[in-house]
């Protein structure tokens, strides 16, 4: 029982860890002037600034709020976790914990989505996605298969 925790304890880090650095790190979007993410867009298309804040509208700034709230439910996801392992009792599930991280991993899905349509009316036509784009998408799977790990999870002594 010890050794199914610890994985799935480091399961939820591991995408919160991906979440973390996707929202951080600003290669969402590359090419070859320059790279693009959530909060600043360094291209030299810029008229000769190197970095302007990312203000191309309403979605990118509902992007970057799904982006911190899937943060801030898988973080307390991981908290109501540990709480609900001291006190929930004996045969009780983790409902609570799981729909946090299940709506962390809705958020993390919605901001891709709209990132994924959005983005190439932003940017030049050869520009790519990044790595950040990716490990987004790969956090996505992650906190939904934790989520779901955690409804069906029972507590035992």
């Amino acid at each position: 029982m010890l050794l199914l925790l610890l994985g799935i304890v480091l399961l939820h880090v591991a995408g919160l860890v991906l979440l973390f650095v996707s929202t951080i790190v600003s290669v969402w979007r590359t090419g070859d002037t320059g790279n693009a993410d959530l909060w600043v867009n360094c291209t030299g298309a810029n008229g000769g600034y190197p970095c302007v804040p990312a203000s191309a509208g309403e979605w990118i700034q509902a992007v970057q709020a799904l982006m911190i709230l899937s943060i801030i439910f898988s973080c307390l996801s991981l908290f109501l976790f540990f709480c609900q392992l001291f006190t929930l009792q004996k045969g009780g599930r983790f409902f609570l914990t799981g729909t946090f991280q299940i709506l962390a991993s809705l958020f993390v899905m919605s901001g891709a989505i709209i990132y994924t349509v959005m983005s190439p009316t932003w940017g030049k036509d050869t520009d790519v996605f990044g790595y950040s784009y990716i490990l987004a998408w790969v956090a996505f799977p992650l906190a939904l298969i934790s989520g779901l790990i955690y409804v069906i999870l029972r507590k035992r002594e």
